[in-house]
């Protein structure tokens, strides 16, 4: 009996920890479309790729959709965050069930594109969740730049210098600046050296942030995400692979 029992608790021991293990830290659900910018189907397949790859490394699932009608709350339960690529809610039910998700404690992702928004948007909850800010204007072509680290001792910055220069991407402008809402944390910022940024439309100067997040609600939002080079730096790829790990419902980057 004692040799028995002994076993058990081998077996047990044994078992526990292998079962633990298959469980993902967290669910990530990715919205995206095909026929939107050329660029910005590139970036999405790219994302696919990196993040599919950071889910088996850091036990998260990363499913991915085309189809927006699943922004819907019985498909969004069954997920602990969910990601924009490249495009964003249409429709009053989409937008409205994406409201409620987040307002009850999900978690949100979103890249480049996804903050897009001007008088046509027509969703002013949207504009109050991105900080307020409105899109302005972007440069053109999409050029590297040196971004700045606003606060290195968040986890989602804890793995890169206080400046790095990120692959060549379209920088957005806002107006007002998200930081003037005092919800927003700014955690990366347009390095006032790269002014004036573009050549065909030039961005001369002013307060680009990059990164954020509305400390009411667990997001996170960056300006990254035009065109197939993003994940050409190691140093981007641990911040874009922190940023998941943060929103994700854990919040503790390996």
């Amino acid at each position: 009996m004692k040799r028995l029992l002994q076993l058990i608790l081998l077996v047990a021991a044994a078992t526990i920890p292998m079962l633990a293990q298959q469980q993902p830290r967290f669910r990530v659900l990715a919205f995206y479309s095909e026929k939107v910018e050329h660029d910005h189907v590139d970036f999405a397949h790219d994302a696919i790729r990196f993040y599919r790859a950071a889910g088996e490394q850091d036990h998260f699932t990363f499913a991915t959709t085309t189809n927006w009608e699943d922004m819907n709350a019985a498909k969004l339960a069954d997920y602990d965050l969910v990601v924009w690529l490249n495009d964003f809610p249409h429709t009053p039910a989409q937008r409205s069930a994406f409201e409620q998700y987040m307002e009850h404690g999900g978690g949100w992702l979103g890249f480049h594109i996804a903050a897009y928004n001007d008088r046509g948007t027509k969703w002013p909850w949207y504009v109050s969740f991105l900080g307020g800010g409105v899109f302005y204007g972007n440069n053109w072509p999409p050029l590297p730049a040196t971004l700045i680290v606003d606060d290195p001792s968040h986890p989602a910055m804890q793995h890169v210098p206080k400046s790095f220069v990120s692959p060549a991407n379209e920088w957005y402008n806002w107006k007002p600046s998200p930081r003037e809402n005092k919800d927003v944390k700014v955690l990366l910022t347009l390095a006032p050296s790269n002014y004036p940024i573009g050549m065909k439309d030039v961005i001369k100067g002013g307060d680009l942030p990059v990164t954020w997040t509305n400390t009411r609600y667990r997001m996170l939002y960056t300006n990254i995400g035009h065109g197939d080079r993003i994940f050409t730096s190691d140093v981007q790829n641990r911040m874009l692979e922190d940023m998941i790990l943060w929103v994700g419902p854990q919040k503790t980057p390996k």
